[in-house]
């Protein structure tokens, strides 16, 4: 049964081609809810990726992007007892004015997160599931290489976990400045000095005993290898876009690298447990650390835009690398 609403949403039309277009939304079934989105967070790296249809990316349109929505419950289903009308949740549900999804596939914001804040939830479980897989010890020199969204969030993410000194990396000296500000012990810029050199110094020459590559690109990933120590750990967290020609033997096999396949996608479906986290348990401390203060991710919003700029968003997002989080705003 429809609502008789005309909703709206985002939709990849074609490569290159950003649109919003009306559609109806279902009455909730039994088990259900229908959100009334509040605001929403581009996924930069994967979105615009799909956009662009670049390698390891389905190709297919049309696309209904996005998987960071925060709204408010407006409907329930009959047997939803775990949340009432009215109350503030996220979903990992696409990026329009009204979404449908199960009761247990949604978590409560905290009272003290915005909404803004609260669309960070998707992105933070991702970045926080290849941090566990690194198993970061007390002590030990974390290096992220790329300071996107993923990347900011990382950094913070191993900080926590005990990475000292931990160590931020990108091309772009607006996102250097900004993951200082958030909590980086060093930020180079590979343009501007000798990486493998500055990364010994700051680890006692040893190298870095964890670098995350958040950066998906396949060329990253050579110097990833490069800059880990003997018997360190390399964690795959961005969706590389792309082929990468190794030389395990000297880069890997030699050293005695450990390279850790880092996609949201493998995690265990029920149960949780040490370094491999479910991601309802992932999302609800994420939630937590939000409404701590603990992860900082207001400082990590460039730009808020209302749904119907979404195209200019998009645009913004391809040809400015100053810009980080882009907030979409649905009321």
């Amino acid at each position: 049964m429809k609502t008789g609403l005309e909703e709206r949403r985002v939709v990849f039309k074609a490569k290159d081609v950003v649109a919003v277009e009306s559609f109806n939304l279902e009455q909730p079934a039994q088990g259900e809810v229908s959100v009334k989105t509040a605001a929403s967070l581009i996924s930069t790296g994967t979105e615009t990726a799909f956009l662009k249809a670049l390698p390891n990316t389905p190709q297919r349109f049309p696309q209904y992007p996005g998987y960071s929505n925060a709204g408010i419950v407006e409907t329930v289903g009959e047997d939803v007892t775990e949340v009432e009308e009215g109350e503030r949740v996220v979903s990992r549900t696409h990026h329009a004015s009204h979404v449908l999804t199960r009761e247990n596939e949604l978590w409560k914001i905290p009272e003290n997160v915005s909404f803004e804040e609260a669309t960070f939830f998707a992105l933070s479980a991702v970045a926080l599931q290849g941090v566990r897989k690194a198993r970061v010890e007390l002590g030990e020199t974390v290096v992220v290489l790329g300071q996107g969204l993923i990347g900011q969030l990382a950094l913070q993410l191993a900080k926590l976990c005990g990475g000292l000194p931990v160590v931020g990396v990108d091309l772009v000296d607006s996102r250097l400045s900004k993951s200082f500000s958030l909590g980086a012990d060093y930020v180079f810029n590979p343009r501007k000095v000798d990486l493998e050199k500055e990364v010994s110094a700051v680890s006692g020459s040893e190298g870095a005993k964890v670098v995350i590559e958040a950066t998906g690109n396949p060329n990253v990933i050579l110097t990833a290898f490069k800059l880990a120590s003997t018997y360190g750990r390399v964690v795959l967290l961005g969706s590389t876009r792309g082929l990468t020609e190794v030389n395990f033997y000297m880069d890997v096999h030699k050293k005695g690298v450990t390279v850790i396949g880092a996609h949201d996608s493998v995690r265990p479906r029920r149960d949780s447990y040490p370094h491999e986290w479910t991601l309802s348990d992932d999302v609800t401390l994420v939630l937590r650390l939000l409404g701590k203060g603990i992860l900082r991710v207001r400082d990590l919003i460039s730009l808020k835009v209302h749904f119907e700029r979404v195209p200019e968003a998009y645009r913004q997002l391809l040809e400015d690398k100053n810009v980080l989080g882009v907030v979409l705003d649905w009321r």
